[in-house]
């Protein structure tokens, strides 16, 4: 981080909440790993994130539903706690965990998008289910032929893909290789990533515009919707190869920055949100997101 960065920002983000202070103090700081791994228990015990789990019910899930109303299902929240970075593992999320996939027995057919979440959820809450190599096999299935997916198909191979899916499959299959997975994912990221490079990211292959067009705004949480931020954040997380394909991207996002130097606060998708993550102005959150992204830019290039 830039001198300039450390001297100006990381005051003002380690005032933040957890889930801000265990991200900035390993990325931005030489904090040993017991000192974040500590920082970063108290997701579960303090802020936005001890609020979550206070609003678990008693059958171990959230809200109204597995799924809907959106955004305060088990699902949901249970994205929620991983963005936030509860430590894998936590009794809470596993008995949200343990509702999704008695939800998961009665599919009858899978839906891609709820698919990738659910493997993701399933990963990164090291919940042990008996049918997630079964639930990732359908996801390399349901490639098209462009590398991404798209959750309008189920046997047109040739349909352009969305960017909304393909993300979650990215995500998805990512946490599933970096926890040990037994699948081979790595060719179908791969092509993942080249779907999303075609496009610069975010851009239409036809016109060179944006899109879609709710994609250059970043609320806190992106729920099901790609937008460049989370885009971005995916190929940085991933440890993906630099690419000039992603210029437009990193440009997209460093002009979205405030003259004092920090990002500001979206408004979220709309639904019923549990409670508000910050005031509308510079926004921890999305400062620390995006100074992460440039990080990775910078380095890698």
């Amino acid at each position: 981080m830039s001198v300039s960065v450390a001297e100006q920002l990381l005051p003002w983000l380690l005032e933040g909440d957890p889930a801000i202070r265990w991200r900035v103090l390993r990325d931005f700081t030489d904090a040993r790993d017991d000192e974040v791994a500590r920082e970063r228990a108290l997701v579960a015990t303090e802020g936005w994130g001890a609020r979550l789990l206070a609003a678990q019910n008693a059958d171990g899930g959230w809200g109204d539903g597995v799924y809907s109303p959106k955004w305060t299902s088990t699902t949901y929240t249970l994205l929620r706690l991983l963005w936030l970075g509860l430590p894998a593992g936590h009794p809470a999320a596993l008995r949200g965990c343990e509702q999704l996939w008695q939800w998961r027995a009665r599919w009858r057919v899978p839906e891609t998008c709820i698919a990738a979440i659910v493997v993701r959820l399933t990963r990164c809450h090291a919940y042990d289910a008996a049918g997630l190599d079964e639930l990732v096999e359908y996801l390399l299935d349901e490639q098209l032929a462009d590398g991404g997916w798209n959750c309008a198909t189920h046997t047109d191979k040739n349909k352009h893909s969305s960017f909304h899916t393909s993300i979650q499959a990215l995500e998805a299959l990512d946490a599933y290789a970096t926890t040990g997975g037994r699948l081979d994912t790595a060719d179908a990221q791969r092509r993942g990533r080249d779907f999303f490079l075609a496009h610069k990211l975010y851009q239409s292959h036809r016109t060179g515009e944006v899109a879609v067009r709710s994609s250059v705004r970043f609320p806190a949480f992106p729920e099901w919707h790609f937008d460049v931020l989370r885009g971005l954040e995916h190929f940085c997380d991933s440890s993906a190869q630099h690419d000039d394909r992603l210029h437009d991207a990193v440009e997209l996002l460093r002009r979205a920055r405030r003259k004092d130097g920090r990002w500001s606060t979206y408004s979220p998708h709309a639904g019923r949100q549990w409670f508000q993550l910050e005031q509308p102005g510079a926004s921890r959150w999305n400062t620390r997101r995006a100074l992460h992204v440039l990080q990775w830019w910078q380095q890698s290039g």
